[in-house]
């Protein structure tokens, strides 16, 4: 769909993309809305620890690409009380 360049059938193939995950979760026994709240309230977290760790270091359109995934790694290994280098403690890689 992407690759044909077409918008309707992308957003299509995106939905049931969507619809098949939601449904796996619930198969597993996972509360597709809730995991989705966590998900959304876990990046917000990490978000503001990023926005803070970059104003404590200069202007914010002063920081590379690099700097700003360092900082998010950072963020993830703090709120999960991980020893820096360690993102298993996260449960993600990314």
């Amino acid at each position: 769909a992407i690759q044909t360049d077409d918008p309707t059938h992308a957003a299509e193939e995106l939905g049931d993309l969507l619809f098949t995950v939601v449904n796996y979760a619930r198969r597993i026994g996972v509360d597709p809305d809730a995991a989705l709240r966590d998900a959304n309230a876990r990046f917000e977290r990490r978000f503001r620890a990023v926005e803070q760790m970059a104003a404590a270091d200069g202007p914010a359109h002063a920081h590379s690409l690099e700097q700003l995934e360092a900082f998010w790694q950072r963020a993830k290994r703090d709120e999960a009380g991980a020893a820096p280098g360690d993102e298993r403690a996260t449960g993600e890689t990314g």
